[in-house]
């Protein structure tokens, strides 16, 4: 649109992708979304993402702005016409016209649609072109924002274009995030210019604050429509138009939402940082006269919407209780930033309530200062303009409403307007509109997962949900949601889409209570048409009962209130009137009809409320269901096909009640609910009320009282009838008269299926039949007791009712009964006798018993006792099971002795006959004797068993201790313990249960133990019965212990052939006496199952509990002290999936995973090839004096050398090498003997439990040569004069040789001796230091990490090693000057947020000379203060800046950019790191580098530390290691600490070398612990106070009168100088102010070591531990001499111990800290992916593909610029205190930091550095960790622009009243003043410049600031 040339422009076009097809539109059912068939919809993906929505009225066409397209569709969305609007050559830096030579930055860039607005008809043209027809207003994001006119029939055809625009005519923001919105207002033309009829059209736009580009554009601006006359220009801002003044455009920063026209207003309605209050985000609205061309009348005001929804995403004014009211959709705000979140509500403003409060806010303002009457203020004034309220006449509002030049203005309310949500939803709105519907407001509302919503407004301000519609899933609801001109449609854009939405979904309801139910006030259901529907889609709408309002609560469907009858029988036919609810009325001619269920439907005749109808013939119905004996159908009433109501019908069928109840037809037959009646001579249940033999019973409801039916009703003999004894029965009948033909009865009796028919005879009394049955023996298989037969009588084939009691008891004497005592129990009336027959005795019938019964029963016969044997105290349960045991429970009490001591019976546990069990009485003696059991007047029955009395004793108990939670394996050794049953031993540990877990025998009984509530001693004790044991003497004390606690494990891999030895750490590890370690295996098959049930496994991992149906595998452990054991892994086979390991320790069960916070891993075996790889049969050759190679695979994979054994034959083979590959093992000198019957010896691998055969091996040795013995003598004397002159050098070579080898053995071998040395030494101050830093570790984290508040962070990394930073400080200016000095200040932060300006002026500034590197640094420290509540703009220009030097280097040395801090960049991207990753270091890496700080520390304090060199015994740097060995001791002092009233004691470790000041020290770390470092007091403060008995004070300093001179040395004083000993009192007290000593010479918190004061005036020199080896009267040749000397005295295996030592002490808590740094586990900050994606993008654009250069910029950026800094001087984060000794420790690991984030190979020699030889084999490790940290950051998706800006939004927000600005902007115009005409020249040279006119703003500050005479 606007290139410098046409040739240029189409040039430009050419390279563009081709152009999309244009799109067509397609039905919801096409698009596969949704089949919603109320959704039409078109697909606009050429222009995603859409922006706007424009409706034309009258013609309903629609007019869609995207990206780079226009689309004009049909109000049935077929698309008319399409235009292109990008993209365009452009950059939002330049001005247009846009020329590639003068806009080096320009691109191809996308053209965003800002504005879409319909200039009204009439007036006439815009800029060029009729208005006859309207014209359509379309602005863009490219050129500035800039607008044209198109053409309404025809998009593509432009109307008016700007083709060379100035200032005045950038519209719209430049940038798509920005928000841009406009309304179009006609109102009259004062100067009627151009006879244009007095109209001015006019454009009033409200657009947010951008970055780039001009940065003096108002917030509302108005723009010219018509007339265009020249000079005029269209859309120009013009000075006599009025535009909103503001004071700081980038603090202003509003985000519009919507503008409307109301009456003679205009509002518009936008949120931003309240920055008058709170400085939280707001939603306001303001409002100005239409007319008011000067802004005088501009208000605004806060719009509340309670319950914390702040931030407006969409607005609609519509009516509401036909009063217009503004809808407004909010989002709550994420903490103080504009980012919206999900929680969201819909709330109206009433526009009569919003203009009362923008009056009274105006009233307020004009008369009452601002201040209401209750004093509190009402108003101000915003926008930090120098107007402010007035006390101007009362009548001013009504006499100015527009306000005037005299009124002040802008003004703002201070009092919200509040509302309560209508409806509040989870999901964020994002788009309102409303409808009015039968006097109801209907809102629509749309949110970002693409679903519209419809809601009723209730008049009480409250909502109710009622629809919700998916229209685009996914996609946000753009705010544009309109509606057609008929209110039929909502047009809902969306990214991509357009859809077409009908207001209503009535078709979705199916029938009329789920219409009704769904209050929807668009719809109603049509009765005669059966559906629901909107109600003029209804015919007969307008007749009563047609059209049923689903709003209206009153309303009910037709529906059945009643049918007559409601039961009908099957058999019989009648008319059925059914009494109908809200019947619709019909004209004559037509006629409702009913249906009975799916037969064809019949005319019903209608009288009212009732319709009659005929039910349907019985041979038309369908069949009853089996088993029932009724039916029911649906009666429909249909006014043809359409179903009006329904109700239902019962058909019984009497037949069937009958059918269904053969037992007692009548009785159910007149019992029926149904009017049904029994004829007993037809024996037929029937409805009808006659029967074909006249006889009838009636139903009980027309005949109540007993049913009068035939029946046999009782039984006249015994129910008891014994078995195979002929029996008769008697029946007893009524009601039988009505029988009169002559026909026989016959009993009916059936058994197990089989009736038996027994002939009957009669007779009658007055009311009753008697029936005699003839006699019958009756017979059943079942062995039981008794049997219950059924029995009814029969009157020829007619069956005669029995009432359901009506049953035989049939009854077997024998069955059950084996024994003459069971069978006399049996109750009396059955008459069971015991029989003593032939060929045995039985129980029978009493009459059937052919001889005499027996009286009395066979004596007891016992079988069986249980148990044999029981304590004297007896209290057991003996159970004796036999025959003949008596009749009842009574029989036997007192009748039971067991070996002679009486018995008693338990009632409850006694069975008859068989089974007594009695309770054990106490015995004084062990006796032994039978059990007796005596019956009556019988001899008593005899056991065959003895039963023993005896006496348990316990003796000793192992384990005696074990851990709280239980579960050790207690065995309890004694004598007898099978005393009783099992179950009668009952084992308790005090009062809890210790549980028995095996078969208990004679001399010992294991429990498990139970779980303690605390540990302590408690006895054991057995109970027997109720008889309690113990072991004598106090033996059986058992102690529970506190859990074994595990710590640590190691390693955490083995191979699935385990044997791999676990190193198990912790403490009372000893408690336990069997741990062992289980592996929770699960076979691969279950995994895949698991696989599909994915939630079910996620749930089960997150709740993983151990429990015993888990399959297992485990393997022993074995307890080597409390703090330490080792368990071997078990063999696990590759076919299942190893899910957990753990450590059972009796009760407590431990989770590897706990542990170490990962999992325990398990990995294929290693894999070894044979050692003769060709031929695996035949042996390996090897040569004596060398070493085996064994190669393999995944060696170390899960093991390391010293777990791995080699041996050959039957001698060890000794390992000497391991990696992934190879093993090299060294076998003896000689050939071993074989283990086998083979005559070579094969070598063999072991690994745990792997054991590997590799073959057989055979030594080389020298063969002897088969010559004769003669040539040999003769070959051997004539070479001997050779061999003998050889010999000699040979022998002199070997003894050489030998010599080498011994002395390099012996230096392997101290080699070896001095790294287990270190080793051990390492591990012991290890442990040391973590049980320091345990209590350290429960501090930290919470208030216990020092960290330093933000402000005090920033000055120390913004300006380090200043004294007073301009943070600190305040403007030092007279108060006369104050005020216009600010205000200049303000000014020139408005210049800073210019970005032309900005790099303008830093590229001035260092193109200077005298512009140093220091000014460099502090310039950008000074920028980054100022600009801190805009950090999104800092880091736009920062980018800018770093293009431009990414520029600059890629042209010389890409690899050399960032590697110092030399630029103004450079030092920005310093602090930008810092801003950013603040929050990271507190959350993240504070608290390990505080941990290490900490480490450090107490590491360098246990060892001697030199007060004046710094140097200590425990570092790791060498040049300040303590070489020489003192004589020292560590002591604890009793420090009295007063803690209020209080004097307690308090022990802290000081060294007896310690001058004064450093025990001070110590003493202050200990009591001040955890404290922050400056809350402190000063140990230069504090005197030390030794105290000794009541009056023995003594002050102790580092500097007295005692001190020791040497010549010209003056030594510090000691402890040990003081000879204080251990346990020592001492004090800490304020030193007097008359005593002045050497601790004055220390500044706290500072770095440096003693300094050397008045005594080297004196000309002495202050040393403590050792002298200065540089003697300043030494002759300079001679000092380097002496240097040498020294150093070739320290031999360095004496010192590198310590360096050794400490660096393994320290090295978890350096990993931690670079973990920390480096991990990438949790995501990184969002600054460090946003930054090397930035880094990468420019590698990319300059074509630099060497990954070096790129691994180079990010060190250089990140890791060298910030983490290097941080690890240097934690004093920068943390509050703490940094001495030289400890700068030294962290120097060196900073530099390893260093060389870990370098490319280049970490080589290390002899002549290396100590300092790099000690994390030599580190370095690349932590390599590893950075490329992975590195390549991690590159492989996640990038796209992190939008939460980047999100996150610099709320930086800047929360630290912004940190910073000191106003101190910033004046350090800054010193540079100004001091470079100020090289930087006006500057800006005058640039034509952008120019335009924005910089270089005059710049002279208007000037002349605030300082009265600096300028060309004004």
């Amino acid at each position: 649109m606007l290139a410098s040339s046409p040739s240029l422009f189409l040039l430009f076009l050419l390279l563009l992708p081709p152009l999309p097809s244009l799109p067509a539109s397609s039905r919801a059912d096409d698009s596969g979304v949704t089949s919603d068939p109320s959704v039409q919809r078109v697909e606009l993906a050429g222009g995603a993402p859409l922006r706007h929505l424009l409706v034309e009225p009258g013609t309903g066409r629609l007019y869609v702005g995207g990206v780079d397209h226009l689309y004009q569709l049909t109000s049935d969305l077929e698309v008319m016409s399409h235009a292109l609007t990008g993209p365009g050559l452009d950059s939002p830096d330049c001005l247009p016209p846009i020329l590639p030579h003068d806009c080096p930055s320009a691109s191809p860039t996308h053209n965003h649609n800002k504005l879409l607005l319909l200039e009204p008809w009439g007036g006439g043209g815009g800029g060029g072109g009729g208005e006859e027809t309207g014209s359509l207003i379309v602005c863009g994001s490219l050129y500035q924002g800039i607008c044209d006119k198109r053409s309404l029939s025809n998009m593509s055809d432009v109307l008016y274009q700007t083709s060379n625009p100035v200032d005045t005519q950038y519209v719209a923001a430049n940038d798509p995030r920005v928000s841009t919105v406009a309304v179009i207002i006609t109102t009259e033309n004062k100067h009627k210019v151009g006879g244009a009829g007095g109209v001015l059209r006019l454009m009033l736009v409200g657009r947010g604050y951008t970055s780039k580009g001009p940065g003096d554009i108002p917030p509302i601006t108005t723009r010219r429509l018509f007339p265009v006359v020249p000079p005029r220009l269209a859309f120009s801002q013009e000075e006599e138009l009025g535009k909103l003044v503001v004071g700081s455009y980038s603090e202003y920063n509003n985000h519009f939402i919507k503008a409307v026209t109301h009456g003679n207003h205009v509002y518009f309605l936008f949120s931003r940082r309240d920055m008058w209050h709170r400085k939280e985000y707001r939603t306001y609205a303001s409002r100005l006269c239409a007319s008011d061309r000067s802004f005088y009348s501009y208000v605004e005001v806060p719009l509340l919407c309670q319950g914390g929804y702040n931030l407006a995403q969409g607005a609609w004014l519509g009516d509401h209780m036909d009063r217009p009211t503004l809808f407004v959709v909010m989002a709550a705000g994420q903490a103080s930033t504009p980012v919206a979140t999900d929680r969201s509500a819909l709330c109206a403003y009433g526009m009569a309530e919003l203009d009362a409060i923008l009056r009274r806010a105006q009233e307020v303002c004009y008369t009452e200062g601002g201040r209401g009457s209750s004093g509190q203020e009402e108003a101000y004034i915003e926008y930090a303009v120098s107007s402010k309220c007035l006390k101007l006449p009362k009548d001013s509002v009504s006499e100015y409403p527009c306000g005037g030049e005299h009124t002040p203005n802008p003004i703002a309310s201070a009092v919200p307007l509040p509302s309560t949500p209508i409806v509040t939803a989870t999901t964020q709105l994002t788009a309102v509109t409303t409808a009015t519907e039968a006097g109801h407001t209907i809102a629509f509302l749309g949110d970002k997962e693409g679903q519209l919503h419809k809601v009723l407004v209730r008049s009480t301000q409250s909502g109710r949900l009622y629809d919700s519609v998916l229209v685009d899933q996914g996609s946000a609801i753009n705010a544009d949601l309109l509606l057609d001109e008929r209110q039929e449609h909502v047009y809902v854009l969306t990214s991509s889409k357009l859809s077409k939405v009908s207001v209503a979904s009535c078709e979705r309801q199916t029938d009329c209570q789920s219409c009704l139910a769904v209050r929807d006030p668009y719809c109603g259901w049509c009765v005669l048409e059966g559906r629901c529907c909107r109600k003029h889609q209804c015919q007969r709408h307008a007749q009563p009962n047609h059209w049923l309002w689903s709003f209206e609560q009153t309303n009910q469907c037709v529906s059945v209130q009643s049918l007559e009858p409601a039961n009908q029988s099957k058999d019989e036919q009648t008319q059925v009137t059914l009494s109908v609810i809200q019947i619709p009325t019909l004209s004559e001619a037509e006629s409702l009809s009913c249906a009975f269920g799916l037969l064809p439907p019949q005319p019903a005749i209608i009288t009212g409320t009732s319709v009659t109808c005929q039910s349907p013939p019985a041979e038309l119905l369908p069949q009853m269901p089996a088993g029932s004996d009724h039916m029911i159908l649906r009666v429909s009433l249909m006014f043809g096909h359409v179903t009006i109501t329904q109700g239902n019908m019962t058909f019984y069928d009497c037949g069937a009640v009958g059918r269904l109840n053969q037992s007692s037809q009548c009785l159910a037959c007149v019992n029926s609910i149904w009017p049904c009646h029994w004829c007993p001579l037809d024996q037929l249940c029937s409805p009808n009320l006659s029967c074909p033999n006249q006889h009838i019973i009636l139903n009980h409801r027309q005949s109540p009282g007993p049913a009068p039916c035939p029946m046999v009703y009782a039984l006249q003999s015994s129910a008891l009838v014994p078995l195979g004894f002929s029996t008769a029965l008697v029946l007893l009948g009524r009601n039988l008269d009505v029988y009169t033909d002559k026909a026989d009865y016959v009993c009916v009796v059936e058994i197990e299926g089989v009736q038996f028919n027994l002939t009957a005879t009669v007779e009658e009394t007055h009311d009753t039949h008697i029936f005699t049955c003839s006699p019958h023996q009756f017979q059943y298989a079942a062995s039981q007791l008794q049997y219950s037969a059924p029995v009814y009588l029969r009157r020829g084939e007619r069956r005669i009712d029995a009432t359901p009691s009506l049953r035989l008891q049939l009854y077997d004497c024998s069955a059950g009964q084996s024994d003459c005592s069971q069978c006399r129990a049996v109750q009396a009336e059955y008459g069971c006798v015991w029989c003593p027959g032939i060929p045995a005795p039985s129980c029978m019938y009493n009459q059937s018993c052919s001889s005499f019964p027996a009286d009395t029963c066979p004596p007891p016969q016992i079988t069986q006792v249980l148990p044999v044997s029981g304590p004297l105290e007896g209290s057991i349960l003996v159970t004796i099971k036999g025959s003949n045991l008596g009749m009842n429970h009574h029989d036997v009490v007192g009748g039971v002795t067991v070996a002679g001591v009486p018995c008693l019976p338990r009632s409850d546990r006694y069975q008859i006959s068989t089974s007594i069990v009695c309770e054990l009485q106490p015995s004084r003696e062990q006796r032994t004797g039978p059990v007796l059991v005596t019956v009556g007047m019988n001899p008593p029955g005899r056991s065959t068993q003895n039963f023993t009395y005896q006496d348990p004793q316990l003796l000793a108990l192992v384990p005696d201790q074990g851990p709280v939670s239980g579960g050790t394996r207690l065995t309890v050794h004694g004598r007898r313990l099978l005393t009783g049953q099992t179950s009668d031993l009952t084992a308790y540990l005090g009062p809890l249960p210790c549980y028995i877990v095996e078969e208990v025998n004679d001399t010992q009984l294991v429990c498990l133990t139970g779980s303690s509530n605390g540990t302590g001693h408690v006895s054991v004790r057995v109970l027997f019965g109720k008889a309690e044991k113990t072991v004598p003497n106090g033996g059986g004390i058992y102690r529970y212990l506190d859990d074994p606690v595990i710590t640590d494990a190691m390693p955490a891999e083995s191979f699935y052939e385990g044997g791999r030895a676990i190193r198990v750490m912790g403490w009372n590890l000893d408690v336990v006496q069997q741990p062992i370690i289980l592996v929770w295996v699960e076979p691969v098959e279950v995994q895949r199952v698991k696989r599909r049930r994915r939630l079910a496994l996620l749930t089960a991992r997150q709740q993983l509990v151990f429990n015993s149906t888990m399959a297992t595998v485990s393997g022993h452990c074995k307890v080597v002290s409390s703090l330490e054991m080792t368990c071997v892994t078990p063999r696990v086979t590759p076919e299942v999936k190893v899910k957990g390991v753990w450590f059972q320790l009796d009760n407590v069960r431990v989770n590897y995973e706990s542990i170490k916070g990962r999992r325990f891993t398990y990995y294929p075996n290693p894999e070894f090839f044979p050692l003769n790889r060709d031929d695996p049969d035949s042996p390996y050759r090897f040569k004596p004096g060398g070493v085996i190679a064994v190669e393999g695979l995944d060696l170390t994979r899960a093991t390391s050398r010293q777990e791995v054994v080699a041996r050959l034959g039957n001698q060890e083979c000794e390992v000497k090498t391991l990696d992934n590959t190879h093993l090299y093992c060294e076998p003896p000198e000689t050939q071993p003997d074989s283990l086998d019957d083979r005559e070579l010896p094969s070598l063999k691998v072991f690994m745990g439990n792997l054991q590997v055969d590799l073959g057989l091996v055979q030594y080389d040795t020298d063969s002897l040569s088969p010559v004769p013995l003669a040539a040999q003598v003769g070959l051997g004397a004539g070479a001997a004069v050779v061999v003998l002159s050889v010999l000699v050098v040979i022998l002199m070579y070997r003894r050489k040789s030998k010599q080498a080898l011994r002395d390099y053995k012996k230096v392997l071998l101290q080699l070896e001796t001095l790294e287990i040395n270190v080793g051990d030494q390492c591990r012991r101050e290890f442990t040391d230091l973590m049980t320091e830093m345990m209590d350290l570790s429960s501090d930290v984290g919470g208030p216990g990490l020092p960290l330093l508040d933000y402000r005090t962070y920033a000055e120390r990394v913004f300006f380090p090693g200043q004294q007073v930073a301009p943070l600190s400080r305040q403007l030092d200016l007279p108060e006369s000057r104050r005020h216009t000095v600010e205000q200049g200040l303000i000014q020139l932060n408005n210049l800073l947020n210019n970005r032309l300006f900005l790099i303008r002026f830093i590229h001035t500034l260092e193109a200077q000379q005298g512009f140093s590197q220091r000014d460099r640094g502090y310039v950008a420290s000074l920028l980054t203060t100022a600009l801190h509540d805009k950090l999104e703009y800092f880091t736009d220009v920062m980018k800018s800046l770093l293009q431009d030097l990414v520029q600059q280097y890629v042209a010389k040395n890409p690899k050399l950019m960032l590697r110092r801090t030399e630029t103004v960049v450079e030092k920005m991207l310093t602090n930008w790191m810092s801003i950013c990753l603040y929050s990271f270091l507190k959350e993240v890496a504070g608290e390990p580098l505080y941990m290490l700080y900490r480490a450090i520390k107490y590491q360098v304090d246990k060892g001697p530390v030199d007060a004046v060199t710094g140097k200590a015994k425990r570092t790791l740097n060498d040049s300040h290691l303590l070489r020489e060995d003192f004589d020292y001791c560590s002591m604890t002092l009793t420090v009295l600490v007063k803690n209020g009233v209080e004097v307690q004691p308090c022990p802290v470790k000081v060294l007896d070398t310690d001058t004064i000041t450093q025990v001070k020290d110590k003493i202050l770390d200990q009591i001040y612990r955890g404290a922050p470092f400056s809350q402190r007091p000063a140990a230069d403060s504090l005197d030390l106070e030794w105290r000794s008995g009541q009056a023995g004070h003594l002050t102790l300093s580092d500097d007295d009168v005692t001190a020791v001179v040497q010549g010209r040395w003056k030594r510090l004083n000691t402890l040990q100088h003081y000879k204080v000993p251990d346990g020592a009192t001492v004090a800490l007290i304020p030193r007097s102010r008359s005593l002045v000593g050497i601790n004055q010479v220390f500044q706290t918190g500072e770095k440096t070591p003693m300094l050397e004061g008045e005594e080297e005036e004196e000309g002495l020199r202050l040393w403590h531990l050792v002298k200065s080896s540089e003697d300043p009267e030494m002759p300079k040749h001679r000092k380097s001499s002496m240097r040498e000397r020294e150093r070739a005295k320290a031999i360095p295996e004496i010192y590198l111990t310590r360096l050794l030592s400490m660096k393994g002490t320290l090295q978890k808590f350096v990993d931690d800290v670079f973990v920390s740094i480096l991990n990438t586990k949790r995501p990184p900050p969002i600054a460090v992916r946003y930054f090397f994606d930035f880094l990468d993008d420019m590698a990319e654009k300059h074509g630099i593909d060497d990954p070096e250069t790129v691994h180079i910029w990010k060190t250089n950026s990140l890791p060298l610029r910030f983490w290097v800094n941080i690890l240097k001087n934690p004093q920068f984060v943390l509050d703490v205190q940094v001495t030289d000794s400890m700068d030294a420790v962290l120097s060196v690991i900073a530099q390893t930091f260093i060389d870990s984030c370098t490319t280049s190979e970490h080589k290390v020699g002899r002549d290396s550095p100590v300092n790099k030889l000690l994390y030599a084999r580190e370095i690349p490790r932590y390599k590893q960790l950075v490329e992975r940290y590195y390549s991690d950051i590159h492989s996640a998706a990038s796209g992190c622009y939008q939460e980047m800006n999100s996150t610099l939004t709320e930086l800047s927000g929360s630290f912004a009243t940190e910073m000191n600005s106003l101190v910033a902007l004046h350090e800054l115009y010193k540079y100004i003043n001091k470079y100020y005409d090289q930087i006006i020249m500057s800006l005058e040279e640039d034509s952008s410049g120019q335009k924005m006119q910089l270089a005059y703003r710049l002279q208007q500050v000037a002349a605030l600031v300082e009265n600096k005479v300028t060309d004004l």
